[in-house]
């Protein structure tokens, strides 16, 4: 990663929850986008990237970030930028308790001010969460990947950008602590990805994607003060499709237990036969919903 911030797409550049509440899928739901993604530059390295502080400890490099994980994101915090730590898996203030969070790590930009859960704090409290890069996987087909009984499984891919800058995923967070605490406990802070409609390089294999902003939308998208809804919604637009690459990978990140570099190394079609003991990521992946389609967000 670069130490200066890019000058536009091409140009210069809290304890987790259990992650048994999201390994069972629901029958008859779909892969979402954006289920998992990569994160390894430490938040200094964030810090310096964003032109923002950051204080205490970080989270370990992550090759695998899946829902509930604890990542970093960059917000406003009244005297300038700041890295902060958040859950992935948006709890709202007023949630009974954290399991919804668990199905709340995707916001659709197109309802995203419509939805009880984020209208408020997409107008107050907006972040962007840094990513190395992030997995999709692609239906399978003929020449897919197989199981251990011939099968063919979804094709796992890596997506990132074509120079390796981080991607500036758009995001929004939200603080929350049980009302039956006490008045000294500590608040939860967690967060979701916003998506939007996939670009011509993403279709063919997902027909969403993360809303990944320019440096020239950083200021405007984090300042607090910012609460034209027309003008926030007009940054929640597809990237260019000539930012991001992708390659393919191995199935052993369908297995949120596996966190190593060797995630992202490409796989060609001679080697690309699935792990025996990876599983469907169908179960693996928080894909069942994203948050704008819950029954309780309707």
């Amino acid at each position: 990663m670069r130490a200066s911030r890019p000058g536009g797409w091409l140009e210069g550049g809290c304890s987790s929850t259990s992650t048994r509440s999201y390994l069972r899928g629901e029958a008859g739901t779909v892969l979402s986008v954006c289920g998992r993604f990569v994160s390894t530059h430490t938040a200094e390295q964030i810090a310096d990237y964003f032109g923002a502080s950051f204080e205490g400890e970080a989270p370990p490099e992550n090759f695998n970030v899946a829902p509930t994980n604890d990542i970093l994101a960059v917000v406003s915090d009244g005297d300038g930028l700041a890295v902060k730590h958040f859950q992935w898996g948006l709890v709202p203030t007023w949630a009974k308790d954290v399991k919804i969070g668990s199905s709340m790590i995707n916001a659709r930009s197109e309802t995203i001010n419509d939805k009880p859960a984020f209208k408020g704090v997409f107008k107050k409290h907006r972040c962007i969460i840094p990513m190395d890069g992030f997995y999709e996987w692609q239906s399978a087909r003929a020449d897919s990947p197989v199981n251990a009984t011939g099968k063919p499984v979804k094709q796992p891919m890596f997506i990132h950008r074509v120079d390796d800058e981080p991607l500036a995923v758009a995001g929004i967070w939200s603080a929350w602590r049980d009302k039956n605490a006490e008045p000294d406990a500590p608040w939860l802070h967690t967060c979701a990805v916003i998506t939007t409609s996939a670009n011509k390089m993403m279709a063919p294999v997902h027909d969403r994607m993360p809303v990944i902003l320019p440096a020239s939308a950083w200021a405007k998208w984090l300042d607090p003060s910012t609460d034209d809804v027309e003008a926030l919604q007009s940054m929640l637009v597809p990237a260019p499709d000539s930012v991001l690459t992708m390659h393919k990978v191995s199935t052993d990140v369908n297995n949120v237990r596996n966190k190593g570099a060797e995630l992202i190394a490409s796989v060609d079609d001679s080697t690309d036969a699935a792990n025996d003991d990876a599983d469907d990521p169908a179960q693996l992946v928080l894909g069942e919903f994203e948050a704008g389609q819950l029954p309780f967000d309707q």
